[in-house]
């Protein structure tokens, strides 16, 4: 038995199982079932790396329900956490957009912001932390350069000149003026012991504003997000947090889907204009230490009438060139194409999805290699699985599987995998996925 497998803590364990049976992506435990997808991963970890150098990247990840966006998103950001950068992910729906007539793009901003997330707070809401631990970075610092004990006028003003230095770098971009402004007075309302400017300071970050002279009054600001330049505040985002001490900011947008079923075709328009104006600027260098990465299906990216490729801007430049193709895709091109996961790999996450099971459960695993084989070799042998079987649906099944095993010790998995429940769909013929012939790679 796998014994590191068994030394998932439960809680992760707990975590992981009942998030992929209820057909979603864990936030916790990723590593413990990775299976796959190494070359997608280096491909956006070279972008990482590009990224923390002070360039910027865009790319769609698009696959099917399924398939393994969100996984694979999910992965990436746990990684980019653990190096030091600051990720925020949101999901586009009918009130969330790029952009809107009714500040739909102005709501995506504000879940963006309100899910910020860092190593230490993974679960989002981290904005203040960041403010409160850049503060305290540039006293630590100022005191050691000066020597001088807290509470010394002189430290308090060698402080000051550091602030200055940042918000300065900041008002030489767009919009930065005023953002530097709001620092330096969460700055100082963090010295007084201000909470109700250091609250209203936030409010303004996080776009809830709706009003200039409201914000005129109570911060001296005039000037406000809005739908249409919410973006630029993003870029100011990553700026500061690098100047903050972290590597940068990836920002991750999933469920682009809801863009293309958007009835209206000239908000469809608008929003893959702004698409294209974030495209653009990270290709154009235009953004500094910022990532994008989006998640789209094959018909929302695809469609002519539509989708992403109905505006022919987009279309010429993602559109895939004439080498590109199923088993050799461009990886470094800004549209990566999920290939499903092979039944190799599927027995392989079954595997460690089973040593977990047990763990968890506290029982000896009792489902052999062999049984996982034929699990898989039904699943991959239904009508149209080449084409049409993803990776949530084997998971699902076989969570079940084990479920009813583990409280059913009586039952046997074959008995499970032959009932007409199981097998209504089944194909007279093993897909060629998984064929006899290669049947003895399963069983070693």
């Amino acid at each position: 038995m796998n014994e590191e497998t068994r030394k998932v803590p439960k809680r992760i364990a707990q975590t992981v199982l009942n998030s992929l049976k209820g057909g979603v992506v864990p936030r916790i435990g990723l590593p413990y079932i990775a299976v796959g997808r190494k070359s997608e991963i280096e491909a956006l970890l070279h972008d990482v790396d590009i990224i923390a150098d002070g360039g910027a990247s865009f790319r769609f990840i698009v696959g099917r329900y399924g398939s393994g966006k969100s996984f694979l998103l999910q992965t990436i950001r746990n990684y980019v956490m653990d190096r030091g950068f600051i990720v925020a992910d949101a999901d586009l729906s009918p009130e969330r957009r790029l952009q809107g007539t009714r500040g739909q793009g102005l709501a995506t901003y504000r879940e963006l912001i309100g899910n910020l997330s860092t190593k230490t707070r993974p679960e989002g809401g981290a904005l203040t932390l960041i403010l409160d631990r850049w503060i305290s970075s540039v006293q630590s610092e100022a005191a050691q350069e000066t020597g001088l004990p807290p509470g010394d006028p002189v430290l308090a003003q060698a402080v000051d000149r550091k602030i200055y230095a940042v918000t300065g770098q900041m008002s030489e971009l767009v919009h930065g003026y005023e953002f530097g402004r709001l620092l330096s007075a969460y700055y100082h309302a963090y010295l007084d012991g201000d909470d109700a400017t250091k609250a209203k300071v936030v409010r303004w970050f996080r776009g809830e504003y709706n009003l200039k002279k409201e914000a005129k009054d109570d911060l001296g600001i005039n000037i406000i997000i809005t739908d249409d330049d919410w973006y630029d505040y993003l870029k100011l985002f990553a700026s500061f947090f690098r100047l903050a001490g972290y590597q940068g900011l990836i920002i991750m947008i999933d469920e682009l889907v809801n863009i293309y079923k958007i009835p209206n075709s000239i908000t469809r328009q608008y929003n893959y204009e702004k698409m294209l104006t974030m495209y653009n600027d990270t290709l154009q260098g235009k953004a500094r230490y910022l990532g994008i990465l989006m998640g789209a299906t094959p018909q929302a990216l695809e469609d002519k009438r539509r989708g992403i490729y109905s505006y022919e801007a987009l279309r010429s430049r993602l559109s895939e060139g004439k080498f590109s193709r199923p088993g050799a895709r461009d990886l470094l091109a800004p549209v990566i194409r999920l290939e499903p996961l092979t039944a190799e790999e599927m027995l392989v996450l079954c595997e460690k999805l089973a040593e977990m099971h047990a763990g968890l459960y506290a029982y000896e695993r009792m489902v052999t290699t062999n049984d996982l084989v034929a699990f898989i070799k039904m699943e991959y042998g239904r009508i149209g699985a080449d084409q049409n079987i993803t990776p949530r649906e084997v998971i699902r099944d076989f969570i079940e599987l084990l479920d009813l095993l583990y409280q059913n010790p009586a039952m046997k998995l074959s008995e499970l995998l032959e009932s007409d429940a199981f097998t209504y769909t089944k194909s007279e013929a093993v897909s060629d996925n998984v064929t006899d012939e290669n049947y003895a790679e399963f069983t070693i």
